[in-house]
């Protein structure tokens, strides 16, 4: 999941380099020669120690296990090699080894283990060391030399915490939270920039831009040739400013211009199509408006279907997770008691537990969750929810295995960690991580062209194969059992293609009410048994 979980404050940091004495302290003589003369490169660095400090006290406070420092900033400093390969970083015993060329260039006193300012100091002085006996690390903007470090660190972790640099943060913050814009997803084209799609209720919309109109200008300066993040960083600008769109539209003659003001912008991620009685509601990721969005398009479906809606296909294929908070209001649309889901990790405040309110928007109507092998994290915590409380059936292939949550951390030079600090639990306690959600009906086979067709699937719902065993389906495998993980997911194989099948099976048991209730009426009753008593989730590092 882009980043999510729990926010963290921190009290602003004041540290500031130490002297050139300090620091030479703990270097042979060859590396203090060029510690009296201040330089561009320290200058450009400045910002370092205090970065790296926070960055070491942040994974060491809460990352899901406990993690060395020293090995940290050894792999850290060592990826330093991709942009010089003379640079290679070393421990020995007490001591932090730099060569450079070949040479010995500096050897750093080892902090403590939980000084993490040390960390931080003696990771900015190797770093800024490197760039002065370098030419190619002095050439590199800093920027990429802190994320090169924190790539070298992170490699450490798993395989979701990660560095985003300055740039990369604004714009994962702004797929959160928003930004101010227009209200438009665009597409370079070699006329310029085609507008794909307006969103409802934005400053697009308002001023009567159109799909498909083709964007040619933006403030007087034409839109050929630029990038795609150049048009974005000038379509979007502090909120209430204005921007003026040079517009090309079929059946106008000439260019069109549209003065804009901007608004506070939350990327669209519920999309609604009918499928006659049916509301096929697509959800493409979990952002701070989601929950809200959903409602909206439930009562829309609600509407315009009216007494004929016989069912909701909620389609998370392909949906690669986001807002902790948010998966679970989306799945409180639909649960009305029970457990939807916790977390557990190395923090105290890690162990969480969310539970349903009394109120189901969609009002008991049916429910078909669509999942395959790209649907991860936030998207896989709704799919259980529903699946384990019998309020829904899952259709599809078995799910990424995304178990984990990550926390997103300002980092001082507005760049971002993004670290592992809980894994989460199926209402039924069984952990997600690695396994992922197993479908009650798998369309794998029908997927891989292996003769199977929709009504022999449905046909395996008529004759009781499906849905496949609550025994199977909530099974609970030991983190790092790998052979044990694969084992199972083998028994329905992730596709990551976002194929028609499983649609046209869940919209054929959505038209089909007995056939439906047939297949819920099987999961509800040994749902309620097995949820009786679920099992407590051990707390597992590894």
């Amino acid at each position: 999941m882009g980043g999510w979980g729990q926010n963290h404050r921190r009290k602003p940091a004041t540290r500031v380099w130490r002297r050139a004495g300090t620091l030479c302290a703990a270097f042979f003589v060859v590396a203090c020669a060029t510690q009296d003369s201040e330089s561009a490169a320290t200058a450009d660095l400045g910002q370092a120690p205090q970065l790296f400090s926070v960055g070491y006290r942040d994974i060491a406070d809460i990352y899901i296990q406990d993690v060395a420092s020293a090995d940290l900033a050894v792999a850290g400093l060592n990826s330093l090699a991709s942009i010089d390969p003379g640079v290679t970083v070393s421990r020995d015993g007490g001591w932090i080894l730099l060569e450079i060329g070949g040479d010995k260039a500096a050897s750093l006193s080892v902090p403590g283990r939980g000084d993490t300012e040390g960390w931080g100091d003696l990771t900015a002085a190797a770093l800024d060391l490197s760039r002065r006996r370098s030419a190619e690390l002095g050439a590199a903007d800093p920027e990429q030399l802190y994320e090169i470090v924190f790539d070298g660190m992170l490699d450490k972790l798993d395989k979701f915490s990660r560095y985003s640099g300055r740039e990369e943060a604004r714009d994962n913050r702004a797929s959160r939270d928003g930004f101010g814009g227009i209200g438009v997803r665009i597409r370079l084209i070699d006329e310029g920039v085609r507008i794909l799609s307006v969103m409802n209720r934005t400053p697009a919309e308002q001023v009567g831009l159109l799909d498909n109109d083709i964007i040619v200008s933006v403030d007087g300066d034409t839109t050929i040739g630029l990038s795609q993040r150049d048009v974005v960083r000038r379509l979007r600008g502090p909120l209430r400013s204005t921007v003026e769109l040079g517009i090309l539209r079929d059946d106008e003659p000439g260019p069109l211009s549209f003065q804009v003001s901007r608004a506070h912008i939350v990327p669209q991620t519920v999309r609604y199509a009918r499928f006659n009685g049916v509301a096929h509601i697509k959800v493409s990721g979990f952002n701070q408006s989601t929950a809200l969005n959903l409602r909206q398009t439930i009562r829309r479906a609600n509407k315009e279907i009216g007494p004929d809606l016989s069912g909701y296909v909620l389609d998370l294929r392909g949906n690669p997770g986001g807002l902790l908070d948010q998966s679970v209001a989306v799945s409180d649309i639909f649960v009305t008691d029970g457990r939807i889901v916790s977390t557990h990790g190395r923090h105290p405040d890690s162990h969480q537990y969310f539970d349903a309110e009394p109120d189901d928007l969609a009002a008991d109507k049916p429910i078909v969750v669509l999942v395959n092998g790209n649907s991860a994290s936030a998207s896989e915590i709704v799919a259980a929810a529903l699946q384990d409380s019998g309020r829904a059936l899952v259709v599809g292939t078995s799910s990424y295995g995304k178990g984990t949550v990550q926390t997103v951390l300002r980092l001082p030079n507005e760049g971002e960690l993004t670290l592992t600090w809980a894994r989460f639990h199926a209402p039924s306690g069984y952990a997600l991580n690695g396994r992922g959600v197993m479908p009650d009906i798998c369309t794998a086979e029908l997927e891989a062209g292996a003769g199977v067709d929709t009504e022999q699937i449905l046909d395996r719902v008529r004759v009781g194969q499906y849905p496949l065993s609550r025994t199977l389906i909530r099974r609970d495998l030991a983190i790092g059992d790998d052979n044990g993980i694969a084992a199972f997911r083998a028994k329905c194989p992730a596709s990551k293609g976002a194929a028609g099948v499983e649609l046209e099976v869940a919209l054929r048991l959505l038209q089909d009410p007995a056939l439906f209730a047939k297949a819920i009426g099987t999961q509800g009753a040994t749902t309620a048994q097995a949820l009786a008593s679920p099992p407590v989730p051990g707390i597992q590092t590894q």
